[in-house]
This record gives C-alpha cells, sequence and structure tokens, in this order.
C-alpha cells in the first residue's frame, strides 16, 4: 500500500463520498464547457487538498456536510489556480497531459478557471457558509499577490530570502492554509482551533514549496519534474539564492547572466545546478525545510494520540520526504 493509501485510510469513505459529491458541482448544459470540465476531472490528481480538510475536521470534530462543502470549495479554487497558472506561466502541459489552454486557448482557460471559482462562491452561498468563503477568498487574494509579486521580482533578479518566504507563503502556503482552517471550521467555531490549524496548514504549504523547489537540483531522474527547469524558467529559488548570496561579485555576476537568459544551453543549465550543489545550497535548504516540518509536527504534538492524527503526521513527513 502507498504512503498516500496509508494516509487516507481514516477518511476513506470520506474520501469517496466526496468524488461524487465534487463531481455534482460540475455538471453544466453548455456542451464545450462540459467537455473541458470531464476532461480536467479525469486528469485530477492525488486530491491531497481535500484530503488535508477531512483530515483536520476529523482532528478537531466530527466530519458532517460543511466538511464536504469545505472541501470542494478548496478543489474548485485549486483547480481553478492551476488553469490560470497554466495561462500565466505558458505551460503546455499539466500532469503529463495537454493544459487546458494548450488544447483550446488562453481565453477559453480564463472562462474556465473562473467558471470554477463562481462555483465555489455560489455553493458556499446557497449553504450559507459565509465563513468559508471569507477564507478561501482570502487565500484567493494572497495566491494573486504572490504571483504578482514573484513577476515583479523575477524581472528584475533581485530575489533575498525574505522576498522568497513572502512569496511562496502568498502563493503555495495561502491555499494550504485554507484547507486546514476550512476543515477545523467545518466542526469548530473555537478561533483559537481555526487559528491553530491555519498555522498548521501554512507550515505544510512552506515545506512543500521548499521541497519543490529542492526537486529541481536532485541528480537523477526520479522526480516528477525536469532537473534544472526552474533555472530554464528563470525562477529564482532557495538553494540558488543561498549560493549566490555566498559567491564573489563576479561569480554571481556570471550565474545571473546565465539565469537571465531566455535561451540557455543545457550545459550553461548544468553550470548553474553544479554552482548551487558546490556552494552547499540542496543543504541548507533542505534545514530550512525541516524547521517548517518540525513546527508543523508540535502543532500536532498539542492533539491526544489517534488514528488521524497518525495520518496527519504522516502527511507532514511525506511533504518533506516526497521524490515528486
Amino acid at each position: 500500500m502507498s504512503i498516500l493509501a496509508e494516509i487516507r485510510k481514516p477518511v476513506e469513505k470520506e474520501m469517496s463520498k466526496f468524488e461524487a459529491y465534487f463531481n455534482r458541482t460540475m455538471k453544466t448544459e453548455i456542451p464545450l464547457l462540459k467537455i473541458i470540465l470531464n476532461y480536467i476531472l479525469r486528469r485530477k490528481g492525488k486530491q491531497m487538498r481535500p484530503l488535508l480538510v477531512f483530515l483536520t475536521a476529523g482532528l478537531n470534530g466530527k466530519i458532517s456536510e460543511a466538511t464536504y462543502v469545505a472541501a470542494t470549495l478548496i478543489e474548485l479554487l485549486h483547480t481553478a489556480s492551476l488553469v490560470h497558472d497554466d495561462i500565466v506561466d505558458d505551460a503546455h502541459e499539466r500532469r503529463g497531459c495537454l493544459s487546458v489552454n494548450a488544447l483550446w486557448n488562453s481565453k477559453i482557460a480564463v472562462l474556465v478557471g473562473d467558471y470554477m471559482l463562481s462555483r465555489g462562491m455560489a455553493i458556499s452561498l446557497e449553504k450559507k457558509r459565509y465563513d468559508m468563503l471569507e477564507i478561501v477568498s482570502d487565500a484567493v487574494r494572497s495566491m494573486s499577490e504572490g504571483e504578482l509579486l514573484q513577476l515583479q521580482k523575477s524581472r528584475k533578479m533581485n530575489i533575498s530570502e525574505d522576498d522568497y518566504y513572502r512569496i511562496i507563503r502568498s502563493k503555495t502556503a495561502a491555499l494550504i492554509a485554507a484547507c486546514t482552517a476550512c476543515g477545523a471550521k467545518s466542526v469548530s467555531e473555537n478561533p483559537d482551533t481555526i487559528r491553530k490549524m491555519k498555522d498548521f496548514g501554512e507550515n505544510i504549504g512552506i515545506v512543500f514549496q521548499i521541497k519543490d523547489d529542492l526537486l529541481d537540483y536532485e541528480p537523477n531522474g526520479l522526480t516528477g519534474k525536469l532537473t534544472g527547469n526552474d533555472i530554464k524558467e528563470r525562477k529564482i529559488t532557495l538553494p540558488l539564492i543561498y549560493a549566490l548570496e555566498n559567491a564573489s561579485v563576479s561569480v554571481r555576476r556570471q550565474i545571473l547572466s546565465i539565469v537571465k537568459n531566455r535561451k540557455k544551453t543545457k550545459a550553461e543549465i548544468n553550470q548553474v545546478i553544479d554552482f548551487v550543489r558546490s556552494s552547499g545550497g540542496p543543504e541548507f535548504t533542505e534545514q530550512k525545510m525541516n524547521l517548517y516540518r518540525d513546527k508543523a509536527l508540535e502543532i500536532l504534538g498539542t492533539y491526544a494520540e489517534s488514528e488521524i492524527r497518525d495520518s496527519l503526521q504522516r502527511f507532514v513527513n511525506y511533504t518533506a520526504s516526497r521524490n515528486k
């Protein structure tokens, strides 16, 4: 049994019911939209975010219909953000398949993403879950700000370590924090509980993104993304930030010149990777990642032992140790 299958066990029944619940929200009478939504549903990933919603709800109370509403809101937001991200990044693939904008066009992809966001708002209003809509709306705002900040900083190639954390808190961690906050909100009105779970999710989100950035410097082909892909796309992440901060002025100028170039050779990409590895960038980054992993585990340590707490601990450790 896979690690994720083990993690899902305490909420396996609820996750199975959620799939049908979510699919019903994606029904439409518009033929083109129906085709695209079916295409998106067939390509769904590991559903880690809804899983976090259900586990967090179960940790803090009894899973209810409100939990299904929370998971649906989160999954709609996440799916919409992926469709929009592919447009922003001009990406033609997603999880090994053609992206929506590649198969149709960017205009259609924008509208499909907007449709999914509107469905999330409609469901929360229909179920009178204004509290969850507030949490999710805040996450959308944060994700948009993070994306714009990254674009602004990437143009000038002047991203500091503080900028990096600000960007990943906004872009990645905000959505994971919304998962755990909404999960808690679906079973509890205690503001301290919801705040604690939001902090828990933010730490997981930071771990997730740092690990994703580390995978770009893995020396083997086992990762889910191509080695050096971030460098190819002119993205400056923590391993490179650390290496640049500890380099001489001339070396820093040379490496940044390569990263800035839109048309890099494979040899140039490998040169940057070797520079980062020899500077201790991956080791430094892993230490930072483990600090946030430990913060998440510390929050879980305030709960009594249970099957769900064990699953969440596995989830945190899996996030930090995955290879794709």
